[in-house]
Order: C-alpha cells, then sequence, then structure tokens
C-alpha cells in the first residue's frame, strides 16, 4: 500500500501500489484502472473510490447535508435509497448506505459521509456485483485507513514565512481586483483550488507556521462578504487574508495578502 495525502483538506488514506489518483475538478478518484470512471466502462477492473472535501462554515446540520447527497446520488442514478445507518470512521462519524441500483446494472454502488469540525468529506464507492467478494474487503480497507493530520508535506512560503499550498501560482493582484490603490502592499497567488479546501488548509497550518489568526469570516458566511478573509499576525506583521472564489466556470481560487499598517 502507498499513502495519498490531501495537502489541502489534510486527511491521508492508503490505496494498492497499482491504483491511481485523478482529479475530478473538487473530487479526488482512486483506480487501478483509470478507465473505470469512464460512464460506458464495464471492464473486469471496474472498482473506484471518490472523494468530495466540503466546507460546512454555515454549519449546517450532518443529516441535512448527507440527505441532500444521497438523494442527488439515487436520482442521478435511478437507484434506490433504503436508508442510511450511523458511521464512525477515523474518530469522526457521520453516515453510511448502501444505494440499490436497478436491477439491469452490473454494479454495487456504497456512500457515506464523515464530519471533522467544519470539514465534510463524502465517499462515494462504484465496483461490479460480480467482484463484490474481491473488491470489498479492499475497499473497506482503504476507507478505514482514514486519518486526519495536524500537518501536511510540500507546504511552500513566501520571503517573510507566510504558508502557501504547492499548487499556488503569484500574481498581479490588479488581474484580481482591479481597484486596488496601493498595490504595492498586496500579494495574489492563484491555484486551482476551492475557498472550502483553502479554509481548511489555513486554518490547520497557520499556527503550524508560528502565524497567530485574530479573526476569521468565513464563506459562505450569512452576511453578504463574498469571500473568506482572516486577520494573521506574527512578531512584528500584520496582514488580511482573502480566499476568494473565481468565476464560476473556472476551477480556480485566489489567495490575496494585504500588509497592514
Amino acid at each position: 500500500m502507498k499513502t495519498f495525502q490531501h495537502q489541502l483538506w489534510g486527511f491521508e488514506i492508503d490505496i494498492p501500489e497499482n491504483w491511481q489518483h485523478m482529479q475530478f475538478g473538487e473530487k479526488d478518484g482512486f483506480a487501478e484502472d483509470p478507465k473505470a470512471f469512464r460512464s460506458d466502462y464495464q471492464g473486469e477492473k471496474l472498482a473506484q473510490l471518490l472523494l468530495n472535501g466540503e466546507w460546512n462554515s454555515l454549519k449546517q446540520p450532518i443529516h441535512d447535508i448527507w440527505q441532500n447527497h444521497v438523494s442527488k446520488t439515487a436520482l442521478m442514478l435511478g437507484a434506490k435509497n433504503l436508508g442510511s445507518a450511523v458511521w464512525e470512521m477515523g474518530g469522526v462519524q457521520g453516515y453510511e448506505v448502501e444505494i440499490v441500483l436497478p436491477k439491469k446494472s452490473p454494479n454495487r454502488l456504497w456512500a457515506g459521509i464523515l464530519e471533522n469540525g467544519l470539514m465534510v468529506l463524502t465517499f462515494l464507492v462504484l465496483h461490479l456485483k460480480d467482484n463484490r467478494e474481491e473488491m470489498e474487503p479492499l475497499l473497506s480497507r482503504i476507507i478505514s485507513s482514514l486519518r486526519y493530520v495536524n500537518h501536511t508535506d510540500g507546504i511552500i512560503s513566501n520571503s517573510y514565512g507566510f504558508p502557501l499550498p504547492s499548487l499556488a501560482k503569484p500574481v498581479d493582484p490588479l488581474l484580481i481586483i482591479d481597484d486596488i490603490q496601493d498595490p504595492e502592499n498586496w500579494e495574489a497567488y492563484q491555484g486551482e483550488f476551492s475557498v472550502g479546501s483553502l479554509q481548511a488548509f489555513y486554518n490547520r497550518e497557520l499556527p503550524n507556521f508560528n502565524w497567530q489568526v485574530n479573526r476569521y469570516v468565513p464563506f459562505p458566511n450569512p452576511g453578504n462578504l463574498p469571500f473568506a478573509r482572516l486577520m494573521v499576525e506574527k512578531d512584528d506583521r500584520s496582514y488580511s487574508l482573502g480566499l476568494l472564489p473565481g468565476p464560476e466556470e473556472d476551477l480556480l481560487g485566489y489567495i490575496m495578502l494585504k500588509k497592514n499598517p
């Protein structure tokens, strides 16, 4: 087995050496054969695990998030949801269910959800009914290896030690906010990450880099602020950190840093 670590969401799972990780927007897929994620694939290696992280900043009840997730999945696949059971994994709780697909389908579908603070992970497992004896124990072993970590690898930092995801690339702040009056006091970075995953990343990693968070306004929020904001300081440095979503058609997220007087 080899370990997959999600730098932003802060979790690890162990997957077989011959399995591959694939990115589908904000979702992470794992399978031996990449073709297993094609809707028309019915090969003997059809077995996949799909993981998706969400940031529950509005503190919605986990049961409501779960019902919405399962209902959408069942509706999309023409399946039946026969009721959920409480599920515990990695020291946290959630729900799980086996979704019954139409009789003509050769596949088996299982879904789960776990809540860890404001972070919510949803799971979707799909494999052939005919290989259940082989795949169910393997997939259960993979999921059971889930663990949450306090610090992730590969984090980079800027000139004064502010942590950045490895995917973050510097950009001109004026390309993101065109009416900045003092661009010399701003830094900006962009990358293929969601605002939710950035919030998970910074709430976990800022203390690890000895930055103190004095204020945090999450996103989404009950007010009208269209981004997440953190007021942070270290030694004699004080910054406003903004985490902004990109255009809806893009998968980009933005990190904006403004030096405070």
